[in-house]
């Protein structure tokens, strides 16, 4: 029996979350086409026939300009020493550049299997993924390079098959039927905040941040109460979010009600308030709210 921890590891972008969801057959990271879409490290556990993972996506590896970038990238880091196998996630349809190259020096210290996983091969030619796959092999010595397509699922099985072959021997480290361990105030903030991703533009995504005020459960009538905060920087980013009329914010909270009933299989009342907070990517203690916390805390 296999049992153990594999983390995904990454620059902005690669595809982690796309590949974590795609593994545990549901949706527990979200996703957007805006780079730093995932904030925190997020778990997803499933169980095989002889073993069981626990995987884990974490923000993707860049250069960090806030206190907030900077525990994200610590995060991520801090995955490659706490894991006994370590995936590799790269877009192959990017240039490689100086992202690939940091993370590449950071696996001169992983004493753990790494597993190179080639993403979006959907998205480009067999012939043009060969040298990108003998480029790797010349710079570090992978257990294994796997070409995948987390969004329509192709090498996935297989890829799992291998991660699980590098796991150590050892007993199930949760119940058979265990998912996540992220609370569901996680998954309502994350739900609302990709709603946020999909429909704001320029400085917004990135400066921008929700917290669930209220969590009541279901009452009587079979309603999910729920008050959250979308937390933005700057007073001129207000009325961007707000819309006009409230149309942006009603918009974003309609489609983010809608995956929140899904998810919670009931009725779900959402309020969202936008409020102004400046510099709030560098305030600790808010930053701790948020579940981002750094490799030492």
């Amino acid at each position: 029996m296999k049992a153990g921890f594999i983390s995904f590891i990454g620059r902005p972008n690669a595809g982690k979350s796309s590949l974590l969801n795609q593994i545990v057959g549901t949706k527990l990271a979200i996703v957007s086409d805006k780079p730093q879409t995932t904030r925190n490290r997020i778990i997803g556990v499933k169980t095989y026939p002889s073993g069981q993972a626990v995987f884990m996506d974490t923000p993707g590896i860049h250069r960090p300009l806030h206190r907030m970038n900077v525990r994200m990238v610590e995060m991520a880091l801090d995955s490659i020493r706490r894991v006994d196998v370590l995936g590799v996630v790269v877009d192959a349809t990017e240039a490689i550049g100086g992202g690939d190259r940091f993370i590449l020096q950071q696996l001169r210290r992983v004493k753990s299997p790494v597993v190179l996983v080639l993403n979006k091969i959907d998205l480009m030619a067999k012939p043009k993924l060969l040298p990108i796959m003998e480029w790797y092999r010349q710079q570090h010595e992978f257990e294994e390079i796997v070409p995948v397509s987390a969004l329509v699922g192709d090498g996935v099985p297989d890829l799992e098959l291998l991660l699980l072959k590098y796991l150590p021997d050892g007993d199930p480290l949760y119940p058979e039927d265990y998912l996540t361990n992220q609370p569901e105030r996680f998954f309502v903030a994350e739900t609302v905040r990709e709603k946020l991703l999909q429909h704001t533009h320029a400085e917004i995504p990135f400066s921008s941040a929700v917290v669930v005020d209220q969590f009541q459960e279901v009452d009587e009538q079979g309603v999910i109460h729920l008050h959250c905060s979308i937390i933005v920087e700057q007073a001129s980013q207000k009325p961007i979010v707000v819309g006009r009329g409230g149309s942006m914010v009603k918009k974003i909270g309609t489609e983010a009600r809608k995956d929140l009933e899904s998810f919670f299989h009931a009725k779900v009342y959402l309020a969202l308030h936008v409020k102004v907070r400046s510099d709030w990517r560098e305030n600790d203690r808010l930053l701790n709210d948020l579940g981002m916390l750094g490799s030492g805390e």
